[in-house]
């Protein structure tokens, strides 16, 4: 089935409550840690016509970062990591998109952690729209990106007795992101 995306196009804010902004980091070589943060926000603009012409913003407070682990979450906060007392939000801002296939796209875009800003490039697959019990039309997408976590300064580790590091230096990051149509 064709999406008609011209009748899409319009401007969309996130729904927080029903989105994720999650990462996957390698933790001791053997098994994956998953963690995300709880307060973020965005706006994404559809050109239905003319899918290049789409955009979308993000900013998250690092302070909500969430790996259900109290210790790791206030290591993640401290200056091996994040450093949020100086850095409090990371931000994303695209610069392009294009299409590679049905309801596939890629997203291009900077990326802002710390006080570093690096280019991206998500791979985006449009999920589909509806129009909800309350009469808002709503966007559904997932992306996903692997960073370096050393490209924006976050260089710690430890060494592991049987080789490798504790923490991988590629990260995940993963989006489930569900919009409302504002205009």
């Amino acid at each position: 089935m064709s999406t008609d995306y011209a009748s899409l196009t319009g401007d969309y804010t996130f729904d927080v409550a029903h989105s994720t902004i999650g990462f996957i980091a390698r933790h001791a070589m053997v098994t994956k840690v998953r963690g995300g943060f709880n307060e973020f926000e965005g706006e994404i603009h559809v050109d239905g016509a003319n899918p290049a012409n789409s955009s979308a913003t993000a900013s998250v407070k690092v302070a909500s970062v969430d790996t259900r682990n109290e210790q790791r979450n206030g290591h993640l906060l401290s200056g091996d990591f994040f450093e949020q007392d100086k850095f409090p939000d990371m931000t994303f801002t695209s610069t392009g998109v294009t299409a590679k296939g049905e309801d596939q796209f890629v997203l291009q875009g900077d990326l802002t952690v710390k006080d570093v800003t690096k280019p991206v490039e998500f791979d985006v697959e449009f999920l589909g729209t509806t129009v909800d019990p309350y009469g808002n039309t709503r966007i559904g997408f997932e992306a996903k990106t692997t960073v370096s976590r050393k490209d924006f300064g976050m260089t710690w580790n430890a060494a592991l007795e049987t080789g490798g590091v504790l923490v991988s230096d590629k990260i995940q990051l993963e989006l489930e992101i569900s919009a409302i149509k504002q205009s």
